[in-house]
């Protein structure tokens, strides 16, 4: 019942042009920053974790201001999932840094999409030029699966979940010289496949497995963020390269490298971060976890 309720508002949110739809975020927002809360406590901790070079005042208010963008967040799903597609592919403005999306022939190419602005229109327009093969974890509701697969496939991407079979398939794709896309900043399901490696100078249980894709296919790997515009004015989509170190044979330094491409994404718009993410969850040698006060 719950599910399809929120259904139900994101369909009549879908009526609604962008910018009041974004107004709504906003309110959410707004009861986000003004009423205690798990996003707002993990929020500040992740920033007094991440951003210790800022005052407390400076924090706090970075802080509000990724609430105001979460919100937002919530509510252009609406939009993103529902409208036509040409009409959600309208709303991309300006695209910088396209050429580093080309690949020496028969080259794959992994798009790395942090969560930052709205990777769903990333991951939208990626598949729009081309197809995509993108990894992706299944909810826990088992309910949203088929409607996030529906949402995210609907411009030509093909979604595999995060088990053997579909990173076998993106290994098929990148050796077949395609494009696959992976969220980099989540944190993974177990130590297995990850190793612990600073993420804004915090250790964080990182994924390897972009660097074996790297190794194993040759495969060119850069780093990409839609950016939120102000008063609805749409998103602009960003291509950065890779540091260098992605495809190390050291894993911690590849994994190092990972972080620090997440980063470099964030300094362009850094209250439009999911910094509400439990990120350091885990943390090496079974210390205690910084969210452990919240319980």
């Amino acid at each position: 019942m719950e599910i399809r309720i929120i259904i139900w508002g994101l369909r009549q949110l879908a009526r609604l042009p962008l910018d009041w739809n974004h107004r709504i975020g906003r309110l959410i927002g707004r009861l986000f920053v003004w009423f205690p809360n798990r996003e707002r406590r993990v929020s500040d901790i992740n920033l007094a974790l991440c951003m210790g070079e800022l005052s407390a005042g400076e924090r706090l208010e970075l802080r509000n201001r990724s609430l105001l963008q979460a919100g937002c967040t919530l509510t252009e799903l609406a939009a993103i999932w529902y409208w036509p597609i040409d009409r959600v592919m309208s709303l991309v403005r300006q695209v910088h840094g396209e050429a580093l999306l080309r690949c020496e022939p028969g080259q794959g190419l992994i798009v790395l999409a942090p969560h930052l602005g709205c990777w769903e229109i990333a991951g939208l327009y990626l598949a729009s030029r081309g197809e995509v093969t993108s990894l992706y974890r299944p909810p826990r509701q088992a309910q949203w699966g088929p409607i996030i697969k529906q949402a995210r496939q609907r411009s030509g991407a093909e979604l595999v979940p995060t088990d053997a079979a579909g990173v076998r398939r993106l290994y098929q794709t990148l050796r077949a010289g395609g494009t696959t896309g992976i969220l980099p900043d989540q944190q993974p399901d177990s130590s297995k496949g990850a190793v612990f490696a600073p993420f804004c100078g915090v250790p964080a249980l990182t994924m390897l497995l972009v660097n074996r894709l790297l190794l194993k296919t040759g495969a060119k790997a850069v780093f990409c963020y839609a950016r939120r515009l102000p008063a609805g004015g749409g998103f602009d989509i960003h291509y950065l390269p890779a540091p260098a170190g992605l495809g190390a044979r050291d894993p911690v330094a590849a994994a190092t490298a990972l972080n620090l491409g997440v980063e470099h994404c964030i300094r362009d718009c850094p209250d439009q971060y999911q910094w509400s993410y439990k990120r350091f969850k885990d943390q090496p040698n079974d210390a205690r976890s910084p969210y452990d006060l919240m319980n």
